[in-house]
């Protein structure tokens, strides 16, 4: 028997009541529905993938076989407003190499794009049955507590997550163990008395000690200018290369301080920074290479959402001037026709 045989069935009877059994990824084993609800689960809430993403992006690719043989800029471009576009041209890139068809194996998903072992795991368990743990943030804060453990390194906790795991009904463990961490055992103000492992938990006495809380780090702020140069109908726009924001379109931006007339400010907050921009309107083209495109054409691009912050706001100074009868703008070499 099991060393933690009560505890899982305690895990498996709490699933059946509490589970969130209504999630559109656990109602099938098409490993293409589950693999794109983990993906886009990374980084981003479950509620946000629900009410906004995963459906429509369904609908415009239904198979895995449609993300492969589409370009690339139409899958970044149904991932917009998700964030972290990595993971969308990841997931377009495993599209091709397994030309729509994805292995049954947690080591053969191991092996593609932007599939980490935990995912692995999750799309192997639960698409195939493949007996293995999964490892995210969540089920790693229950293992912390459940051991009593303040600080652990990858290959520790991984083999925390094999000691507990319930290999006879790895579906509906691991299901309840992120189910647990999401809804029981919370950063803040978990439920220890409603908590399935409670009877075996070495942490409940004090589990906000567990895991070591992070240093609070000041998240270094970036200036920069958007260099918005129009030749009266068409606005300079190109495509990014950086990793960050790779694939995707948007305006010029400069460390530089550009003359012309300043439309307003945005600001964008990412994960390691936050970004300060000024929005200008100038009549001199930037040096880069760029391409020359209307408001309505850009629109149809994919855009990072600081990119479609400015463009709304281009968007709105043009409809005003309009508006107002204005035709021209005022520049540093006077007046330019809009």
């Amino acid at each position: 028997m099991h060393p933690y045989y009560a505890i899982h069935t305690a895990i498996r009877d709490w699933y059946a009541i509490h589970g969130r059994h209504d999630l559109p990824w656990r109602q099938t084993h098409d490993p293409y529905r589950i693999y794109l609800s983990e993906i886009m689960l990374q980084q981003t809430q479950v509620g946000t993938v629900l009410e906004r993403f995963y459906f429509p992006f369904l609908e415009r690719f239904p198979t895995l076989a449609d993300v492969a043989t589409a370009p690339e800029e139409a899958v970044l471009k149904a991932w917009e407003g998700l964030g972290y576009y990595t993971r969308a041209r990841n997931l377009h890139a495993t599209a091709q190499k397994t030309q729509g068809t994805l292995p049954q194996t947690s080591t053969e998903l191991e092996q593609l794009p932007g599939i980490g072992r935990s995912t692995a795991a999750a799309i192997a368990c639960f698409a195939y049955g493949e007996a293995v743990p999964i490892l995210d943030a969540n089920v790693r804060r229950v293992l912390y507590r459940f051991f009593r453990r303040r600080t652990a390194k990858a290959p520790e906790l991984w083999r925390m997550a094999e000691r507990l795991f319930d290999p006879e009904h790895p579906y509906e463990y691991n299901q309840a163990m992120m189910d647990i961490g999401a809804t029981v055992c919370t950063p803040k103000s978990p439920r220890c008395s409603e908590c399935p492992l409670s009877a075996q938990c070495r942490g409940q006495a004090h589990p906000e000690r567990y895991p070591a809380p992070r240093r609070c780090t000041t998240r270094p702020i970036r200036r920069r200018t958007f260099w918005i140069y129009t030749d009266g109908e068409r606005y300079a726009i190109h495509k990014k290369e950086s990793r960050l924001l790779g694939g995707l379109y948007g305006f010029v931006q400069s460390e530089v301080e550009i003359v012309g007339a300043l439309l307003g400010e945005v600001v964008q907050h990412y994960s390691h920074f936050s970004l300060n921009a000024t929005v200008v309107l100038s009549d001199e083209q930037p040096e880069e290479s760029v391409e020359l495109l209307t408001l309505a054409e850009i629109d149809t691009l994919p855009l990072s959402r600081v990119d479609r912050k400015v463009l709304e706001m281009v968007s709105s100074h043009q409809k005003n001037a309009i508006k107002n009868g204005i035709e021209y703008f005022e520049s540093s070499n006077g007046y330019n026709k809009f």
